[in-house]
């Protein structure tokens, strides 16, 4: 069954159920949810709230107890690790709250990895690492090892690396906590530039107050399930 490509990711009816001694514990329940290409959503709400469950159901890194889901076009439900795997490279992109850049790597290196899993060449692949890095505001940092980045130069390159493959979703799971204020805003800042210059669609799992009011959507989450989903005017 296929979804128009205008949507980048759909779940129809998704239950997310953990098993522990004995309990079971509804952590996401029977949440119906379209995105469409090109949007800022952010999902808010208490810890607790299933935030990061629907996340990682949204991003294929875990299998929903019931229901279903798609990326794009595609019906990821049902995949194998492999194939959800190869799914994940192809069209998602992750930002993670502890950057998850490779240490031995090169900030250029950090970027480019899910390209060279792609096989893309290494001419191009400099070429678009370099483009990027100026458009983001890091050019010139391409050689230096995290070690020697900032955390919001770190941030950068961990978004570098979320959308140089241009996928068809980002997914954020409270990329400002490890930031200072400033470095934060100058992350949000690159995000929704991105957003809007070269259409990725964003989604967030987020306590940062300055994101939730600058999200185009904002779909907030009570005990697993979603209790209110508004648009607003994306600033």
């Amino acid at each position: 069954m296929t979804h128009n490509t205008d949507t980048s990711v759909k779940t129809e009816g998704v239950w997310k159920i953990f098993q522990t001694d004995g309990l079971s514990i509804e952590a996401v329940r029977d949440v119906s949810l379209v995105i469409g290409a090109g949007e800022f959503v952010v999902l808010a709400g208490p810890s607790g709230s299933g935030k990061t469950t629907l996340l990682n159901l949204l991003g294929g890194l875990s299998h929903p107890t019931k229901g279903r889901v798609w990326i794009a076009d595609t019906d990821i439900t049902d995949m194998s690790e492999r194939e959800l795997a190869r799914m994940r490279l192809e069209r998602i992109g992750f930002v993670f709250q502890a950057y998850n850049l490779l240490p031995v790597l090169s900030a250029k290196e950090n970027a480019e990895f899910p390209l060279l899993l792609r096989g893309v060449a290494e001419e191009e692949r400099e070429r678009l690492v370099s483009e990027l890095f100026e458009k983001i505001g890091i050019g010139g940092l391409e050689h230096r090892r995290p070690s020697k980045l900032s955390g919001g130069q770190q941030q950068r390159v961990a978004v570098a690396r979320a959308v140089i493959g241009k996928p068809a979703l980002v997914l954020a799971d409270e990329p400002t906590a490890n930031l200072d204020r400033e470095a934060s805003r100058a992350l949000l800042d690159l995000m929704v530039t991105l957003n809007r210059d070269l259409g990725v669609t964003f989604v967030f799992a987020t306590h940062d107050n300055e994101l939730m009011e600058r999200a185009g959507r904002l779909i907030h989450l009570v005990d697993g399930e979603i209790s209110s989903d508004n648009k607003q005017v994306l600033r």
